[in-house]
């Protein structure tokens, strides 16, 4: 089993290196998206203080679904996505793969560069550090949410509008407590029942996440 998540992280991973644009298109709409708040709100920092949490976040949650559309449509184009289903190994684990690149190329650059983004906004020290592993936690839920998405609207014309309408509600509490646990470090206040639950929220995405995604591609084919 390990050497076949390992074969299929692989793949997938150069894969998606051949196709850097998508990488770049990513982290360019966050940095973006991060960026141009304080141009147009203006210097007051207090405002900006209070705001960043909310923007990292709902940033963070648009740039991953950028992706989301070819998570599984490039394989279903070429017909790897039928042997795969097709082939005795667990559909579940090749989905789990397939996940963690999308969180590779998607989540992982958005975590590394947010603390330099979050100097525009003003943030304590600890305020960064909550906003850094409020991500690095709750983004990997982010991907796993979406493969839902992307698995449910495989094949059918204007998928990525329908990935939406069905991600978002999913992704909620994801945004809540990610943005909370970063506001309550901002307030001196315990941060630890938000980290708590975005942790019990990946857990649950991994477990069941997969489960969803692998019925979900077997009716669409």
């Amino acid at each position: 089993m390990f050497n076949l998540f390992r074969l299929v992280l692989k793949r997938d991973l150069l894969l998606a290196l051949r196709r850097r644009s998508e990488i770049f298109t990513t982290v360019f709409f966050f940095v973006l998206v991060v960026s141009l708040f304080p141009l147009g709100i203006g210097p007051d920092l207090e405002i900006l203080r209070l705001i960043a949490p909310g923007i990292f976040w709902v940033a963070a949650l648009l740039a991953s679904m950028l992706a989301l559309e070819r998570l599984f449509s490039v394989d279903y184009e070429d017909g790897a996505l039928e042997q795969f289903i097709l082939s005795p190994r667990s559909l579940v684990l090749i989905i789990l793969a397939k996940t963690g690149v999308h969180w590779l190329i998607t989540g992982l650059p958005l975590v590394i560069i947010c603390p330099l983004l979050a100097l525009q906004y003003d943030l304590s020290n600890t305020a960064i550090y909550a906003l850094f592993f409020s991500l690095l936690l709750g983004t990997p839920s982010l991907s796993l949410i979406g493969a839902i998405g992307a698995a449910l609207t495989l094949g059918l014309r204007g998928g990525g509008v329908l990935i939406s309408l069905l991600i978002l509600p999913l992704c909620i509490p994801v945004l809540i407590f990610g943005a909370g646990a970063v506001e309550a470090t901002a307030a001196d206040l315990n941060n630890s029942g938000h980290f708590y639950m975005l942790g019990a929220i990946l857990i649950f995405s991994l477990v069941l996440s997969p489960i969803a995604s692998a019925f979900s591609l077997k009716i669409a084919m």
